[in-house]
C-alpha cells in the first residue's frame, strides 16, 4: 500500500455508525504505521470546491480509481486506521492529484 491508494474499509459516521466504505491513503503516520486515510463520498453535493477533490467520469483519475460512480474524495472526513485493517487496494489517484489534495489540506490548516 502506498499513498494514493483507494481502499475499503470501516470508517465512523457522524451519527456514530461504522460502515464499509472507500477511503483514500494520504500519509503513513510515524510510530505504528497506521495511515491517515479521507473518506470518499458519492454524495456529490456535499462537494467543496478549491477544497475536495471530484472524481467524474470526466476526471482522469476516475477510471484508476475503480469507483463504482462518480464520488467525492472529502478532505473534511478525516481518520487515522492501522494498516492491519485495511484489507487491500482498490484502486488509486495519481501522484499530481494527491499533491494537490494534500497541498490543499496544508492550506486550510495554515489558516
Amino acid at each position: 500500500m502506498k499513498a494514493g491508494d483507494i481502499v475499503l474499509v470501516a470508517l465512523p459516521q457522524s451519527d456514530g455508525k461504522i460502515k464499509k466504505r472507500p477511503a483514500l491513503l494520504i500519509k503513513q503516520m510515524p510510530g505504528f504505521g497506521d495511515w491517515l486515510i479521507c473518506g470518499i463520498s458519492s454524495q456529490l453535493h456535499q462537494y467543496i470546491p478549491g477544497f475536495d477533490e471530484k472524481l467524474d467520469t470526466t476526471h482522469p483519475d476516475y477510471t484508476n480509481s475503480k469507483l463504482l460512480s462518480p464520488s467525492i474524495i472529502r478532505l473534511g472526513f478525516l481518520t487515522v486506521t492501522p494498516s492491519a485493517k485495511i484489507p487491500g487496494v482498490l484502486g488509486n489517484i495519481s501522484q499530481s492529484t494527491l499533491k494537490k489534495m494534500t497541498g490543499n489540506l496544508i492550506n486550510h490548516l495554515k489558516k
